[in-house]
Formats: C-alpha cells, sequence, structure tokens
C-alpha cells in the first residue's frame, strides 16, 4: 500500500511555494516502494501523443503505430517537427491514468492503485497544505515516457473552467543527467530560460501551471527513458 514519506513536513515546502511558486520535495515514497513504482511505469502499454495538422491530439497504441505505413510515419513526423519550429505541440509515450481507471482499461495493473493514491484524502490535504487551497478536490494525473526526440513545447496549464490550481511532476528518472535534456524549463518574458530542472528520482515537483514552461528535448545519447507522472492539482465541483 502507498504512503507519503512520513518524514516529510509539508510546511517549509508550502512556505518555498508561496515565495517562488516552484518547489520540489525529494523522497516522496520510502526507497522500496519508489523502486516498485519505477516497474510499474515501465511495464506500462504507452500510447504515442502528439497532434495533427488541426491541432488536434492523436493518441496512438502500440498496435495502431505497427499499422501505420512508412509514408504514414514520416507524414507524422514531418508534422510534428513543423508544429514544433513554430513552438506548438508535443510528443511522447503517455499512459493516461485517469481515463485507464475510468474507462476500465488493463484491470489489475498496479498503476491504477497509484492513481487511486495520489486521489486519496491523505494526498489531496498534502497537497491543499502544499499550495495553500484548502478547495483542491481532485488530482489529474497521467504517466509519461520521454524517449530520445521527445519534447513538450512551452505553454501555460490554464485548464479549459480554470480549474488547476498547480501542476506537478512526480519524476523516476534515476541518475538524469541535464546533457540528457529532458528538463523542465520555465521560460521569462525575454524568452529566456529563468530556471531548468533536471529529472530526478522519486521527487516531486509542484508549480503554478501559469508560469510559461516546457520540456526541451531529450538528447539522441540519453541511455534511459525520462519517467514521470504529471498532471494538475484541481478544485472542480464535487458533483452531487
Amino acid at each position: 500500500m502507498l504512503k507519503l514519506n512520513p518524514a516529510i513536513d509539508p510546511a517549509p515546502f508550502a512556505r518555498a511555494y508561496a515565495a517562488t511558486k516552484c518547489v520540489q520535495i525529494p523522497n516522496l515514497f520510502d526507497a522500496e516502494s519508489a523502486a516498485a513504482l519505477e516497474r510499474v511505469l515501465l511495464s506500462l502499454p504507452w500510447r504515442l501523443v502528439c497532434q495533427n495538422d488541426e491541432g488536434q491530439n492523436l493518441l496512438l497504441t502500440k498496435e495502431q503505430l505497427q499499422a501505420l505505413s512508412a509514408a504514414d510515419i514520416e507524414r507524422l513526423d514531418a508534422g510534428i517537427r513543423k508544429r514544433a519550429a513554430r513552438n506548438v505541440g508535443f510528443t511522447y509515450f503517455t499512459y493516461p491514468m485517469i481515463e485507464a481507471v475510468q474507462q476500465r482499461w488493463d484491470p489489475g495493473h498496479p498503476i491504477h492503485a497509484l492513481t487511486h493514491f495520489l486521489n486519496s484524502p491523505p494526498f489531496i490535504e498534502f497537497a491543499r497544505t502544499l499550495i495553500a487551497c484548502p478547495g483542491l478536490t481532485k488530482i489529474d494525473a497521467q504517466a509519461s515516457n520521454y524517449q530520445p526526440g521527445h519534447f513538450l513545447t512551452r505553454h501555460i496549464d490554464d485548464g479549459l473552467k480554470k480549474e488547476r490550481r498547480a501542476a506537478y511532476t512526480l519524476g523516476f528518472s534515476r541518475n538524469w543527467q541535464p546533457d540528457w535534456g529532458g528538463l523542465l524549463m520555465f521560460i521569462d518574458e525575454n524568452l529566456d530560460v529563468a530556471r531548468a530542472l533536471t529529472p530526478r528520482f522519486n521527487t516531486l515537483t509542484v508549480f503554478d501551471g501559469l508560469l510559461v514552461h516546457s520540456v526541451s528535448p531529450v538528447s539522441q545519447f540519453a541511455p534511459n527513458p525520462r519517467l514521470s507522472v504529471v498532471g494538475w492539482f484541481r478544485d472542480d465541483p464535487i458533483p452531487r
């Protein structure tokens, strides 16, 4: 059963978030649980997420990708590159954790335990304390797996109904080096990188999603995938 590291005192992290709108919390889980979650992420049936020429999100399973012709793949890649040159779009492997629970994908897969943990009363209360938002009601989650060439161009996370109170990344990348890319970058009004965070293992990063941010392309020589669970702390009304 997943539990927060009992040694974590949220108060100093809450003060850091209030001051800078970005905070990192190392060792969120005990070492055994973190290693187990790493194995869970590596075992997922990933989908490729990207956009088409109309700006619509595409979610392609392994089987759907294998069914594409070489010409189809080249067109897909060319569109991704063309949009990225305009600072639009993304491409990486994903597993939509909330949708998977709602649609009953992959019954029995241990990823669902993490989804339920993130939306458990103890963790939601921890998130409320961390960002000083007592109205939080739910936490979005998707697993992500960035391979060489994968990226996320700069954007903000406001949400369709402005319901996203903070963004988060729960990292499971061991011994990641900044030369490998995949950095969470915050961009200022001069288009300079104001701050860049290297992916880390068993570390929760929480930040204001209205800060312009991106994930830099993972290098072609990165030896391991950049693994994480990402999403938003939200205050949607609870359905009656």
